[in-house]
């Protein structure tokens, strides 16, 4: 069946790439053991492999949250700032309702709802209400803003607060990670605080301004290159003085490899400035390397690029589905895979499989839910006159 779309294929490609790592990092949640109550990062326990596998699915946030902004701004080319305004403030209010409810649900598998999870669909769809009245700012303003809330959020690491207040509250959203009890939740887990985030989104924003028809390919592909390299050195430049930019310094470790880890070893929870711009300068790279670029691979990786809200939630359903599935075959209680006001079961410290498993595992389910994802490309490709379609 023919596709009509005038989509940005090398967009789209990186967007499937990071889509599938994601999943990577998802499936080592339900099926690594210790996943559930150990840290891939630690250096007291962690191994070269299992950091490497937490490491690179660092790359996927980042990229979402940015190519959202680039998305946003590409979609609002034929389109009134207030039209384009609308269809932010509605879509990301859409989008922090799926986050609450749909996404919290295939996360959790708990229909009381005691925990509620603030993650990533939660930062988009916040960021993209904030974006929704930046945008009838002046372009310069924008991108100024977006350079402030990146470069200039660790300045506000030191600012820590404790306990429910609504200030607090506010805080945990806005900037610090947290868990805690939250009433009319049992436990409530602000993973994804906003502030980075938003600035992020902003700078995918004005970044769409180099994938507009007039823009020349050969000044789009220098900008990638600086801009790429640049982000790259200036990770470097900064994990080198050891003093901004990270919430945690690197430190001298047991040995060499483990050091080099500690160096790699970025903060996420919120994205520090040393966080974004490792991941961020390889994929602007990646881009510039992809343009113009097609083969069966890349074919495989548009599929999943173009269709990313539908395959987020199917892939973690189906990943907690079959988790469910593999306690119950090896004799375990199904129940412990239920997230519940008071966290995980105490009993996951045996659970879990070996990280070739995890490899398996999700390349099987990658495998397993890309004929879906195709249809579902191609019925979106082909029937632009659904309004209700750009919700999905």
């Amino acid at each position: 069946m023919s596709i009509k779309t005038k989509r940005i294929e090398s967009i789209d490609i990186l967007r499937g790439l990071v889509m599938i790592i994601m999943a990577l990092d998802h499936t080592r949640d339900y099926f690594h053991y210790s996943a559930f109550l150990g840290d891939p990062t630690n250096m007291e326990t962690t191994t070269p492999f299992l950091f490497f596998t937490r490491f690179i699915t660092n790359f996927c946030a980042p990229v979402f949250v940015f190519l959202a902004g680039t998305s946003a701004f590409l979609y609002g080319t034929n389109k009134s700032k207030p039209e384009l305004s609308k269809f932010l403030l509605t879509r990301g209010l859409w989008l922090i309702i799926l986050e609450i409810t749909l996404n919290n649900l295939i996360w959790t598998f708990d229909l009381t709802h005691e925990i509620i999870i603030f993650q990533v669909i939660w930062a988009i769809g916040f960021s993209m209400v904030c974006l929704s009245f930046l945008i009838y700012l002046p372009k310069k303003a924008i991108l100024s803003i977006g350079i402030i809330l990146v470069a200039g959020h660790n300045l506000l690491d030191g600012i820590v607060f404790e306990g429910t207040s609504f200030k607090s509250v506010i805080w945990y959203l806005l900037h610090q990670q947290q868990r805690l009890p939250l009433y009319p939740f049992k436990l409530a887990v602000f993973h994804y605080p906003v502030i980075p985030w938003i600035g992020l989104m902003v700078l995918g924003y004005c970044f769409g301004t180099f994938y507009t028809k007039k823009f020349e390919v050969s000044i789009r592909k220098k900008w990638l290159l600086i801009l790429g390299v640049s982000s790259i050195a200036l990770f470097f430049i900064l994990r080198g003085i050891n003093v901004y930019g990270n919430l945690l310094p690197w430190s001298v470790q047991k040995n060499t490899t483990f050091t080099i880890l500690s160096f790699f070893n970025v903060t996420k929870y919120p994205p520090s400035l040393a966080y974004l711009l490792i991941t961020m300068g390889p994929s602007l790279l990646f881009l510039y390397a992809i343009e113009n670029y097609k083969n069966r691979a890349t074919n495989f990786l548009l599929v999943f690029g173009r269709v990313p809200l539908y395959f987020y939630f199917v892939h973690v359903f189906v990943i907690h589905a079959f988790a469910i599935i593999g306690i119950l075959v090896f004799g375990g209680n199904w129940h412990d895979l239920i997230g519940k006001g008071s966290g995980w079961s105490s009993n996951l410290v045996n659970y879990g499989y070996s990280l070739f498993i995890v490899y398996i595992v999700w390349m099987s389910i990658v495998i397993l839910l890309y004929p879906s994802c195709k249809k579902y490309m191609i019925y979106k490709a082909n029937n632009k006159d659904k309004w209700w379609l750009s919700y999905l």
